[in-house]
C-alpha cells in the first residue's frame, strides 16, 4: 500500500466519519469482496460489545470507543443484595447513563476449575445443589424484573486449560494450548472422574430446573462452550468434556429445547474444536445462528486447530474474520460481538491496547459488511 493510502485509511479511522471502518478494513485485511447474491442480505444488526466490567472508568472508555453494549461483571458470587431487583435496576440505570445498554449479566457459574466455582454443587450434585439452582432461578427472575434481557454462564469442571504461551507477531505473547505432552496437574479435579453419561445427567438436571424459569421470564440464557475441546474418551483431568465439540453443543441445545436456551457463542472456542477452522467455522455459525441459538459472540481468532492452537490478534489467525462477520449478517444476528481474549503486549497494562485494537477492528468489520448490498 502507498503511504498516502495508508495515512488516508488510518486517519479516517481516527477521525471517525462514515467511511472510517471501510477504509480500515480495506487497509488491514486481504479478504476477497463479498460474492454477488441472488437475494439481498438482511440489514446488519450486530453490535460491538464487551464483558470488560462496569466501573465508571471502564464505561467512560467504552462510551468513547462507541462500544455501546456490555455484559457486566458478576454482581455477586452468591445470592445476596447485589442480586436484588433494586440493585440490578440501579446497575442498569448507571450503565445507561453512559449511553450504553446492559445486555447481559453473568451468573455465578464462571469458567473456572470446579474447586473455585461460585456454585460448585450444580455440577458436583452435592447437598447444596437444589439451593444453588433455586438461587440461580431467582437471579434470573430478578434480571427480568430489572429489565436485563440476558445472562451468560459456564458448565465446566476444568476451567480454561492452557499450556505455556508462545511468541507471536511483534513478540506479543499468544495464549496457547498443545494437548500432546501437556501436564494434567493435579490429575483429577475435586469431582474425581466424570464420564460423559454422568456429565450429561448433571447438565440435564440443571436445564430441567432453570430453562422453564428463563422462558417464563423471557431471559436468554447463553452457555459458553468448554474451552478448549478435548479428545473423546480421554478428556482432561478425569473429565469427559461433553460441551467441547460441535456435536456436544447440538445435544446440549436439544435438552429442554426453547427459544431462551442458547449459546454465548465463543467463535474462538468453537474454532478450537475444529480440525480446519479457517474452512469449517462459517457453517457452524450458520447452523447455530440459523436456529436462533447464538445469543452473543466472543469474536476472536486462532491459528491452528483441535488440540494445538494459539490465540492470535484478531487479524492474524486462520479464520477470515470479515467472512465470518458476513455470515453473522447473513443469519440476521443482532447481538454483541465481543473480544474476550487478546494477546499480551509488553508494556500494555491490563491488555488495554490489545482490546482497543480488537474493538476498532470489530467496529470496522461491522461497518464494512453494513455497507455491502
Amino acid at each position: 500500500m502507498k503511504r498516502r493510502e495508508f495515512l488516508r485509511a488510518t486517519g479516517a479511522v481516527a477521525a471517525g466519519g462514515p467511511f472510517a471502518a471501510e477504509a480500515f478494513v480495506s487497509a488491514q485485511t486481504t479478504a476477497r469482496p463479498a460474492p454477488a447474491r441472488a437475494t439481498p442480505l438482511p440489514p446488519a444488526r450486530m453490535k460491538a460489545g464487551t464483558q470488560h466490567g462496569d466501573s465508571d472508568a471502564i464505561l467512560r472508555v467504552l462510551a468513547g470507543f462507541g462500544v455501546n453494549h456490555i455484559c457486566s461483571r458478576l454482581p455477586s458470587a452468591k445470592f445476596d443484595a447485589a442480586w436484588s431487583v433494586d440493585a440490578l435496576s440501579r446497575l442498569k440505570e448507571r450503565v445507561e447513563s453512559f449511553g450504553i445498554a446492559l445486555d447481559m449479566v453473568p451468573l455465578p457459574l464462571s469458567s473456572v476449575d470446579i474447586g473455585r466455582s461460585e456454585s460448585p454443587a450444580v455440577l458436583m450434585a452435592t447437598a447444596d445443589r437444589d439451593r444453588q439452582i433455586d438461587d440461580i432461578c431467582q437471579m434470573i427472575r430478578n434480571c427480568s424484573r430489572a429489565g436485563i434481557p440476558g445472562v451468560k454462564y459456564n458448565l465446566t469442571f476444568i476451567g480454561v486449560p492452557r499450556t505455556p504461551a508462545t511468541v507471536g507477531r511483534g513478540k506479543a505473547r499468544y495464549s496457547t494450548f498443545v494437548y500432546e505432552g501437556a501436564a494434567q496437574t493435579p490429575p483429577l479435579t475435586d469431582a474425581g472422574r466424570v464420564d460423559a453419561d454422568l456429565y450429561w445427567e448433571r447438565i440435564t438436571y440443571f436445564l430441567d430446573r432453570v430453562v422453564p424459569v428463563a422462558a417464563e421470564h423471557k431471559i436468554r440464557m447463553g452457555c459458553h462452550p468448554q474451552d478448549p475441546g478435548m479428545p473423546p474418551g480421554k478428556g482432561w483431568r478425569g473429565i469427559e468434556t461433553v460441551l467441547g465439540s460441535v456435536a456436544g453443543l447440538r445435544r446440549f441445545l436439544s435438552i429442554r429445547e426453547n427459544p431462551y436456551h442458547g449459546l454465548n457463542f465463543c467463535q474462538g472456542t468453537v474454532s478450537e474444536m475444529l480440525e480446519k477452522p479457517g474452512e469449517q467455522i462459517y457453517d457452524v455459525i450458520r447452523e447455530f445462528g440459523g436456529r436462533g441459538k447464538i445469543f452473543s459472540v466472543h469474536f476472536r481468532n486462532i491459528a491452528g486447530g483441535f488440540l494445538n492452537f494459539r490465540e492470535t490478534f484478531i487479524d492474524d489467525g486462520d479464520v477470515d474474520m470479515l467472512k465470518a462477520m458476513r455470515v453473522y449478517r447473513e443469519i440476521g444476528f443482532d447481538g454483541m460481538m465481543m473480544p474476550d481474549h487478546v494477546p499480551s503486549i509488553e508494556g500494555d497494562t491490563d491488555q488495554a491496547q490489545g482490546f482497543a485494537f480488537a474493538f476498532g477492528y470489530i467496529k470496522a468489520l461491522i461497518a464494512a459488511v453494513s455497507a455491502e448490498s
